[in-house]
């Protein structure tokens, strides 16, 4: 196991959620994102999403607007910011959080079984401990 992995395990744990991504801007093109690590994500998924380019899909979006992107429900979000291959992920409510330090950029996501809302301020304590990424 990575240390990414380890690291994204134990930040799942400590916010109650089922599943989750780690994704970091290649040092050759900071417009795309590659999958670091995963936690129960299928592997359908994970190849699909082992490249995001900015603006595309959640991750690409946090990229994009340098800002949590987030939804209720993968399951029957309509605002378009979710791609219809998150609905293979088993879970409802989602965000994905940027972090930017050390010169990398990252999007951590996290996926909970249950529908909720996410309100800003538990966005920015998703956001402030994100920052703790190990990379």
């Amino acid at each position: 196991m990575s240390v990414t992995e380890a690291w994204l395990k134990a930040f799942l744990g400590r916010h109650g959620a089922v599943a989750g991504t780690v994704h970091v801007t290649l040092e050759h093109d900071p417009d795309l994102l590659a999958l670091r690590a995963a936690v129960n994500i299928p592997p359908k998924v994970q190849e699909i999403t082992a490249k995001v380019p900015r603006g595309k899909g959640m991750a690409g979006l946090a990229l994009e607007r340098a800002e949590p992107v987030s939804t209720c429900n993968l399951q029957t979000d309509a605002t378009g910011d979710v791609r219809p291959g998150a609905k293979a992920v088993q879970a409802q409510a989602a965000v994905a959080l940027p972090v930017t330090r050390q010169g990398c950029t990252a999007v951590v996501g996290l996926a909970w079984m249950d529908d909720r809302e996410l309100p800003e301020s538990l966005l920015e304590q998703l956001a402030e401990d994100a920052q703790s990424v190990e990379l």
